[in-house]
């Protein structure tokens, strides 16, 4: 189990810098993964990775779900009277890339996860369906709604509210 363990870190990795969207988010999304299947075990008759790639997202969900709660209370009027904001100018790739992050940010959590398993780590629509437990339907619909929600924001240049 080591060895596969290993083997699967650079693939997991991937896939929680594709739900987070920066490095150090993903670098301790794929820290908690796997100590908590370190910790936890695997159970039995399940595939080591389609149950890394399910424990990863549902750490991330939780962790998400966090981040909204923190966040909305940092918004509260007493509190933002002393944050600062400070603007860095970006090169234009640099630019484009945010902008993907920020399409794939305002995706649902359930679509980011397949769009990110099918396109980044190039598994097959069935075995997404395996690895989230989802029909194989489901998986085909949220892609299509993910790209097609991703291609309106970065080939219309819309704003995210006006695609959600």
């Amino acid at each position: 189990m080591k060895q596969e363990l290993v083997r699967l870190i650079p693939m997991i990795r991937r896939f929680a810098y594709s739900l987070t969207g920066n490095q150090a988010d993903a670098d301790d999304l794929l820290q908690n993964t796997v100590e908590r299947i370190l910790a936890k075990g695997i159970p039995e008759n399940i595939m080591l990775e389609k149950w890394m790639f399910r424990v990863c997202r549902n750490l991330w969900i939780d962790e998400y779900r966090s981040r909204k709660v923190r966040q909305n209370a940092a918004l509260s009027p007493e509190l933002a009277e002393h944050q600062i904001v400070e603007c860095v100018e970006n090169k234009e790739i640099e630019v484009n890339l945010q902008e993907l992050n920020q399409a794939m940010n305002i995706l649902p959590d359930e679509q980011r996860s397949i769009i990110a398993l099918v396109a980044l780590q190039g598994m097959s629509y069935k075995e997404v369906a395996e690895t989230l437990a989802i029909p194989i339907g489901t998986v085909m619909s949220r892609l299509a709604r993910a790209r097609a929600s991703l291609h309106k924001f970065i080939h219309f240049e819309t704003k995210p509210q006006e695609w959600i």
